[in-house]
């Protein structure tokens, strides 16, 4: 996939004491690194040292970053397509506001104790809809001085919301002499967003939402999702909120502004680990968005247990950086789905499912959903919401896979990079009994998955990059450790079971259905059909 400019947009800094604090970094946070994790069943701190996401591109994929003491005056100096279409670029909007860059005023006692008090309750010279156009000019001014077609862009927090008031508002506005703006759609390549609130802040109690909304203490009300309304439509102003009858969703961004399928969104799952504004938003979030607003609709998603930031965040994480990589430079996008299930549910019994998707040679999860972060898959939920679909397929995961490494001569340097690409899907379903509307826990045993299995899958493209061959096998057949395997299908039993699977060519892509075992086969809500369909697309040949 193309090496294309990256430009990082960094999230909401608060009053304007936080915005100097955040000027005095260089690249606006996008350079922090970690060296907690946690793992294992205690969920307890481990040591593990991430470099960071600036640091890892610069590593993994090659790319440069250019300083020489002011980024934009950098750009601003360098003639038209002098620089490296592979080069990182950070978004200073926030220092326009800082009052850090400026003398001291000269005060007395009593106006400067007034002046930190005036910094800590509001955010002076910031308006996202300045910092939108100011991004739109630095988009042009990236593409002028690199050549390159178009830009990748990264978001954390507020920041998605900075890129989409462009992309669904500014765009469609003329610039000051009067010319019409590009559409974001040919401007940007990618859009990735680590813990963006696109269906706003909610609170827990009412009365916040309600002081967030009236009062915006230092431009906190872009928060609210009755005022995004005014800067994500065309024609609104800010302030404006939805006409009555109107059906605006902060959620949705239409086709002609930037398509869906080019916007993926990191969830976070772990609301214990950001300070103590997680006590306002409670769980079933990242300590600051819930989980069911962090997302643009019929976007990619990942979720991961992950804090909105600090020691345990998302754009410091290695679970972020791995989604982030693949997203931008995978070729091959997956998307897996239970299929072939009953076109009907009880209406009290609820049935979930906990999932977890691995990737061979990953340290970490790449996603996963489970009741204990506040967000299983909801079977019975999903499988009455697309009762009478032509598709009803529910979506499980999806991720993005990088090409192997080309074969060289003599042994590889790394075993992985001569391996086929292999991912796990882990599945445990769980049914809660109901009655009128009520759980029943009489035959209930905590934590028991009514089936739970992991569907081992390798990948191998043709040996000229074009073609596919995919095996597929449930860990519970497997003859031994599936590493001994490869493909994993050798571990099976019998040789009529070790074939690669049926593909079928699909657009794009290819698909192929993979029976579930029969313990799950025999519970209701998957039904003796179930299937796991596995979709996989040449991002490629789509490019």
């Amino acid at each position: 996939m193309d090496r294309l400019p990256i430009i990082y947009v960094r999230g909401y800094a608060g009053p304007t004491a936080g915005i100097d604090a955040a000027v005095d970094d260089p690249f606006y946070g996008f350079n922090h690194g970690a060296t907690h994790v946690r793992v294992g069943g205690d969920g307890d701190p481990h040591f593990y040292q991430f470099e960071g996401p600036l640091l890892r591109l610069m590593g993994d994929e090659d790319y440069r970053l250019l300083v020489q003491g002011d980024q934009h005056r950098y750009l601003l100096d360098a003639a038209d397509a002098e620089l490296p279409q592979a080069s990182l670029w950070v978004y200073r909007f926030y220092d326009q506001a800082a009052t850090t860059f400026l003398p001291p005023p000269h005060e007395n006692l009593f106006e400067r104790v007034f002046s930190k008090i005036h910094q800590r309750v509001t955010a002076d010279g910031f308006n996202i809809e300045t910092a939108a156009a100011g991004l739109y000019d630095l988009i042009a001014l990236v593409r002028q001085k690199t050549g390159a077609p178009k830009v990748h862009l990264v978001a954390h927090s507020m920041g998605g919301l900075v890129v989409r008031c462009m992309m669904q508002k500014i765009c469609f506005q003329p610039e000051d002499d009067g010319r019409s703006r590009v559409p974001a759609k040919d401007l940007v390549a990618k859009f990735f967003t680590y813990g963006t609130p696109h269906g706003g802040i909610d609170f827990q109690l009412d009365a916040l939402d309600w002081a967030q909304q009236a009062f915006g203490p230092a431009g906190s009300d872009i928060f609210a999702p009755e005022k995004m309304y005014g800067y994500l439509e065309p024609g609104a102003a800010f302030g404006d909120e939805p006409p009555r009858g109107s059906d605006f969703d902060p959620q949705a961004m239409p086709e002609e502004a930037f398509p869906p399928k080019d916007v993926f969104c990191l969830v976070g799952t772990n609301p214990k680990d950001y300070g103590l504004a997680r006590l306002t938003v409670g769980p079933k979030s990242d300590g600051l968005v819930r989980i069911d607003h962090a997302y643009v609709r019929r976007a990619h998603r990942a979720y991961v247990y992950r804090s909105h930031s600090g020691p345990y965040g998302e754009v410091n994480s290695e679970e972020g950086y791995q989604n982030l990589r693949r997203f931008l430079f995978g070729r091959w996008q997956v998307l897996l789905g239970l299929a072939d299930l009953p076109t009907a549910a009880g209406d009290d019994d609820q049935w979930q499912a906990d999932m977890r998707l691995a990737i061979r040679g990953l340290p970490v999860i790449i996603s996963e959903r489970q009741a204990a972060h506040w967000c299983p898959i909801q079977l019975s939920k999903e499988i009455r919401r697309r009762s009478g679909k032509p598709d009803r397929t529910v979506p499980l995961a999806a991720t993005f896979l990088l090409e192997r490494a080309p074969a060289t001569p003599g042994p590889p340097l790394d075993k992985s990079a001569a391996a086929r690409m292999r991912y796990s899907l882990t599945l445990r379903v769980f049914e809660l009994q109901g009655q009128n509307g009520h759980f029943r826990f009489d035959d209930h045993l905590e934590q028991v998955p009514a089936w739970s299995d992991s569907l081992i899958v390798d990948i191998e493209p043709g040996t000229q990059g074009e073609g596919l061959q995919v095996w597929a096998a449930w860990n519970s057949m497997v003859e031994g450790a599936g590493e001994r395997f490869d493909p994993i299908t050798d571990g099976l039993p019998t040789p009529s079971q070790r074939q690669p699977a049926a593909l079928e060519r699909e657009d794009e892509g290819y698909a192929c259905h993979i029976d579930l075992p029969p313990t799950a086969r025999a519970l209701p809500v998957l039904g003796a059909d179930a299937t796991v369909r596995i979709q996989i697309r040449d991002r490629r040949a789509g490019s």
